[in-house]
């Protein structure tokens, strides 16, 4: 008995759908998702994945079919029937990846509001200027053009202002140097902005942490307790929020397990939130080519709970104080930095002035 095409093609329709659904979700190429911001991406990505799947089997399946189904055969020399179009078939397949791509246009948008992305007050036409392009060391001039003087506050600079008032962030970044820059959202030049979900917009964050990337480290600074540490601890289940820029070029703060990437740029006072979910040590990598050593910026973010940030948190507090003792007592006189070395730095023929600019 011939088995009508018709069911056929639902017969190899549903095959086609259960083995994408299944290789969607059973993928294994993302790592572990540990915040819960990364679930709303990894089910965006588990989306297409799951288009990307079914649409790769059906073309490829045609095309491998019709090429051993229509072969030339052994003595088949004539020319094949003349096809003129179908216009239904050509209506559909332009119609149906349209309707997809909508589809996840708008599940994009969706999880990009989710995780605090859009912020409709922000857009506002500005024009754009040539004036204070050229910053201090080799930043990206044309990525941090200013706007021309403006009675708009300058949000980069109340941010900069805000982070300098704690003494450890102050101590690791020179906001001195560099001019913190207007926004100009109507012509795309602002300050990179992750906020909060919509269920927490508007409310202070469970944790702040100030983050500044430089050539080629990232410092962390809790303006909660002036800690200063070279490795970031976040607690679970409170939501972070980290204030970012950089002192000297471009970095990018990303964390894969966190589905989170952001950019540090001189300037502009970057701004992420993200809610850990999942305890770990988590690699941070600079995602922006920041020079010749960019491939070794690299830090550990540390995913604990609560009982052992706490600890930790004391146990930084407890290690500064003694360093802070051991320094008055091995300088009791209270020397300068540039007197208290004097000796060594003799022995060892460096000049006070190279030891002036090193401190500077």
């Amino acid at each position: 008995m011939k088995i009508p095409s018709s069911i056929w093609t639902l017969l190899i329709g549903i095959v086609l759908t259960l083995v994408s659904l299944w290789y969607g979700q059973n993928h294994g190429l993302l790592p572990a998702a540990a915040t819960d911001e990364a679930v709303l991406v990894d089910g965006l990505f588990n989306a297409m994945m799951i288009v990307s799947t079914g649409i790769f089997l059906l073309v490829e399946g045609i095309l491998i079919y019709s090429a051993f189904k229509y072969r030339r055969r052994a003595g088949d020399n004539e020319d094949g029937p003349p096809v003129e179009g179908n216009v239904p078939l050509e209506i559909l397949w332009t119609a149906i990846p349209a309707i997809i791509v909508i589809g996840i246009s708008v599940y994009s948008f969706d999880v990009y509001n989710e995780i605090g992305g859009f912020d409709p007050h922000a857009i506002h036409q500005a024009p754009m200027s040539q004036e204070s392009m050229a910053m201090p060391g080799s930043a990206m001039a044309a990525t941090l053009s200013d706007t021309p003087p403006s009675t708009e506050p300058n949000l980069n600079q109340e941010k900069s202002d805000e982070a300098m008032q704690d003494p450890a962030t102050a101590e690791v970044r020179n906001a001195d140097q560099i001019p913190q820059l207007r926004n100009a959202p109507g012509v795309g030049s602002v300050a990179p902005t992750i906020g909060g979900t919509p269920d927490k917009a508007g409310k202070p964050a469970g944790l702040q942490v100030n983050v500044t990337g430089l050539q080629y480290a990232w410092l962390f600074t809790y303006p909660e307790t002036g800690i200063t540490t070279g490795e970031m601890h976040v607690p679970i289940g409170r939501e972070v929020e980290i204030n970012m820029t950089a002192n000297d070029v471009i970095h990018a703060f990303w964390v894969p397990e966190f589905r989170l990437k952001q950019d540090a740029i001189p300037g502009r006072q970057s701004e992420i939130r993200f809610t850990p979910k999942k305890a770990g040590d988590y690699a941070l990598i600079c995602a922006e080519l920041c020079g010749p050593y960019h491939g070794a910026m690299r830090a550990t973010v540390v995913v604990e709970p609560e009982e052992a940030f706490d600890k930790w948190v004391q146990e930084q507090l407890v290690a500064s104080k003694e360093t802070l003792n051991q320094a008055v007592a091995v300088n009791p006189a209270n020397l300068s930095p540039n007197e208290f070395l004097a000796p060594y730095t003799k022995d060892m023929g460096i000049k006070p002035e190279i030891l002036h600019q090193v401190h500077h």
